[in-house]
């Protein structure tokens, strides 16, 4: 089995969502494997909490190095927001902001 542990391109440090939009989430796929083992996931986590019950995506292939989101529209302002990929890893994006 092989671990892919993609460096996430999209959120970074300056990215500022707006709760209830759309967004992209990005990462790093140049050295994907050909084979991924486990099932593929988007969550967001604030101030390191994970939210597990609500994933953002899921099912999606990881080696397309992207997937659209909705930020819910009820999510709380923060500067301490990070969007965690699943896929045969967790890999955590820089914390980012979300506003309303």
């Amino acid at each position: 089995m092989t671990v892919f542990v993609p460096k996430i391109t999209c959120p970074t440090a300056d990215t500022v969502w707006t709760a209830g939009s759309t967004c992209t989430v990005t990462w790093d796929t140049s050295d994907a494997p050909e084979s991924i083992s486990n099932g593929s996931k988007v969550v967001l986590a604030k101030d390191g909490l994970q939210d597990y019950q609500h994933p953002l995506a899921e099912g999606f292939d990881l080696r397309a190095g992207s997937v659209q989101i909705t930020i819910p529209a009820d999510t709380a302002p923060g500067s301490d927001y990070a969007i965690v990929l699943f896929g045969d890893s967790g890999n955590y994006s820089p914390k980012f902001t979300i506003k309303t």
